[in-house]
């Protein structure tokens, strides 16, 4: 029996099969990690942009010209963001002076390398949530 040279090849052929998963799964939490970082510089930066503003209206504007510079930056998908605020205790407008307000903002992210044919990159979407925590001023929003 002359199994002489085919070390190499099966080498070749296992490093292969091995190797492919293994890249495939860096690159897919590369960009999971890219963008669960994204969410949540989002989600602190635009709480600081709404904590700092002088009134409703401008924390209104701020927070969204914020959010849309990290959407940008970060090479967020814009469209499948979703932001919820709360306060504790009573319902009612939130933010409000002297409160602390919760911002939490979710995102899907894709796969990559997924085809989008029979509804794949749907089931290969994971969703990341980034929140951040504020105290309101106590003159918020009075001005």
């Amino acid at each position: 029996m002359d199994d002489e040279g085919s070390a190499a090849l099966e080498f070749i052929a296992v490093g292969v099969i091995l190797l492919v998963p293994l890249v495939y799964l860096i690159i897919a939490l590369g960009a999971i990690q890219e963008q669960a970082l994204g969410v949540e510089a989002a989600a602190r930066h635009t709480m600081r942009a709404i904590a700092l503003a002088p009134s409703a209206e401008a924390a209104e504007t701020r927070g969204e010209q914020v959010l849309a510079s990290v959407v940008e930056q970060y090479g967020l998908d814009a469209g499948s963001l979703e932001m919820s605020m709360t306060c504790p205790g009573e319902e009612g407008e939130c933010p409000r002076a002297g409160e602390t307000a919760t911002l939490t903002i979710t995102a899907d992210v894709s796969l990559p390398l997924i085809p989008a044919v029979f509804g794949l990159e749907n089931a290969a979407t994971i969703a990341v949530e980034g929140s951040s925590v504020q105290k309101m001023s106590r003159t918020w929003g009075e001005q």
